[in-house]
This record gives C-alpha cells, structure tokens and sequence, in this order.
C-alpha cells in the first residue's frame, strides 16, 4: 500500500511541473501578445474589451491580468514542490 500511495504523490508532483510548464508557455505567449497589441495598436483589440474602453484601461486590466496568473503560477509551484518533497521523503522512509 505505501508503495502505491507513494507512486501516486510522485505522479502527482510530475504533473504538477508539467503544468507549471504549460502555464509559464502560455504567460510568455500572452506576454508578446501584450507588447504587439500595445505597441500596434489595433482597433479590433478595442473592440473585443467593449465600447468605452480606452487604451490605458485595456493596457491596466492585461496587466492586473497577468499579475493574477502569475500568483496562481507561484501556488501552483510551490504545490509541486512540495509533491516532490513529500514524494522524496516518502521513497526514503520505504528505502529505510
């Protein structure tokens, strides 16, 4: 049973960093989007935030945006490692 139990902590903490991976591609893709929208401007971009919505809101709600998803990024982090820690301590007390 603590074999089972063990693989599954570790199965999670590799998921885990895979997930990690997959959310910092998507924050460095969404990153260059940001800077070719703000840079270019386009009129479509306004149009997909709403009518009213100037640039400086649009530019501040992307920002506030990518704050959020990098907060989720460090808890999701720092959740794997601890998967992996306890996964670590898991196998040596087994091995011991």
């Amino acid at each position: 049973m603590d074999d089972d139990f063990e693989r599954k902590i570790r199965c999670a903490g590799v998921a885990g960093w895979r997930t990690v991976l997959v959310a910092a591609a998507v924050l460095l893709v969404q990153w260059v989007a940001y800077l070719f929208v703000m840079s270019t401007r386009p009129a479509f971009a306004l149009a997909v935030w709403g009518s009213g919505t100037g640039w400086l809101e649009a530019q501040h709600l992307w920002l506030l945006g990518t704050v959020v998803l990098k907060i989720l990024l460090f808890v999701l982090a720092l959740l794997s490692l601890g998967l992996t820690l306890w996964a670590r301590e898991l196998r040596k007390a087994r091995g011991a």
